[in-house]
């Protein structure tokens, strides 16, 4: 990257897609007044820490198909955000920093190596969409139940062998895509859902 990008400290919205790049500068928390930033489809092993500075980072944060297997801590500090997307990386641990991203609606994390979630996910308040497709998780913590918002949980392609009855109680979930999970005997409270509108994939 050319440092003269690190100089465009007026830029509210960056797009590096598709550049082929296996880093980003520390520089990159001069950007002060960035709303969006698009690192999708690169070659990223990590993230520079200093991205916690840009605490207005509120609109979209696109890390998806990179090589990533951790976020720094620090990135706890982006509680503006609303969208994530960090799918088609290599991550084997849900990022800890995660669950204080306090505005968060939409949660992108398919096509990971993810086998569990932590219990501080409930702290994702105003989440709408949680999209874990692809992964290797066998259950989903019963703070799940915290998620008030959530409209659609994507758990398509995998190994689940056990479902919270907590998700039964959310009450403005509309969506639940079981496809491809062939591990799951479905619990009796799926048809509780169904009667009361939500589609249930399977």
């Amino acid at each position: 990257m050319p440092d003269s990008v690190w100089e465009q400290t007026q830029l509210e919205s960056l797009v590096l897609a598709e550049n082929g790049l296996s880093e980003v500068s520390e520089q990159i928390g001069r950007l002060k007044r960035l709303r969006m930033l698009d690192l999708g489809h690169n070659k990223l092993t990590r993230m520079p820490q200093s991205l916690a500075d840009v605490e207005g980072l509120a609109d979209f944060l696109y890390l998806h198909d990179n090589r990533l297997t951790a976020l720094p801590l620090s990135f706890g500090r982006l509680t503006k955000l609303r969208y994530l997307n960090i799918s088609e990386n290599a991550f084997e641990m849900f990022p800890e920093c995660i669950s204080s991203m306090s505005s968060l609606i939409e949660l992108r994390a398919s096509d990971n190596r993810l086998a569990w979630l932590p219990d501080s996910i409930g702290r994702l308040s105003r989440l709408r969409e949680l999209h874990l497709r692809n992964n290797k998780l066998t259950s989903l913590p019963e703070t799940i139940g915290k998620l008030l918002e959530l409209r659609q949980i994507d758990l398509r392609g995998n190994a689940l062998t056990h479902l919270p009855a907590a998700i039964a109680a959310l009450p403005r979930l509309e969506k639940l895509d079981l496809r491809w999970v062939v591990t799951l005997i479905l619990p009796a409270w799926i048809t509780d859902l169904e009667a009361r509108g939500c589609l249930v994939y399977r």
